[in-house]
């Protein structure tokens, strides 16, 4: 049976890992964002020295376990110590905390774009010939036309990016950040109580996707009205 007191007392425990947790998913939501945009936007094109290797990319890491690129990222890299240090790059690899950001937002990048670069893609071709006819810009038509549609077009999808990214900060307690699922492992290798410890852990996170998943549907209704009458 679960003790209730006992998981009680450890809730507060654990949501001191909450606002490490929350760090993580904005930082990496962010930073995988705006790079996922960029490779969307170079696939458009049709240069094969563009496309493939961006291809390449997002086949590594669509096709590779996060907790792998985590690994690499924070251990492997610190084999190449003296290259790094002599880019000057080295007090960032060496720090759990960016170990962390850098392989979220790569993994994060990754699948965004298929997302996104899908979402262009699904953009009537007659609003862009509409808009080339009456004179807009490449630019102007990107900015105003083909960016808001296919932004709304992605939120479902990226909703769902969105909950996986939190459930993937979990992966950071490996390199010894203490966000909820370190803080819990810590618990358990106190209390051994692994049963109270993780429930409460699976609540916090189910209790901030639905949070989340609550925000983004408001969102989607606000931005996308015609749905919410379907």
């Amino acid at each position: 049976m679960i003790d209730v007191a006992f998981f009680l007392q450890i809730i507060p425990v654990l949501l001191a890992g909450l606002p490490l947790t929350l760090q993580l998913t904005a930082a990496s939501m962010g930073i995988g964002f705006l790079m996922a945009l960029l490779l969307a936007l170079a696939q458009q094109g049709n240069r094969r020295i563009v496309v493939l290797p961006i291809r390449a990319f997002v086949a590594v890491f669509r096709g590779t376990p996060l907790l792998v690129q985590i690994f690499l990222i924070y251990y492997g890299l610190g084999q190449f110590r003296p290259w790094l240090q002599a880019l000057g790059t080295w007090s960032l690899f060496r720090e759990p905390y960016w170990c962390a950001i850098i392989a979220l937002s790569l993994n994060e990048a990754a699948y965004g774009s298929e997302i996104l670069r899908g979402a262009i893609k699904a953009v009537p071709r007659g609003l862009v010939e509409a808009a080339t006819a009456s004179g807009m810009s490449k630019l102007l038509t990107l900015r105003l036309i083909v960016l808001p549609l296919a932004l709304r077009q992605a939120i479902p999808n990226y909703s769902n990016e969105i909950i996986l990214m939190v459930k993937g900060t979990s992966l950071a307690s490996i390199i010894t950040l203490m966000e909820v699922t370190g803080i819990a492992q810590d618990l358990i290798s106190q209390t051994y109580r692994a049963v109270e410890v993780f429930v409460a852990a699976g609540a916090i996170y189910l209790t901030l996707n639905f949070a989340i998943i609550s925000a983004l549907n408001a969102l989607e209704i606000r931005l996308t009205p015609y749905r919410a009458r379907a």
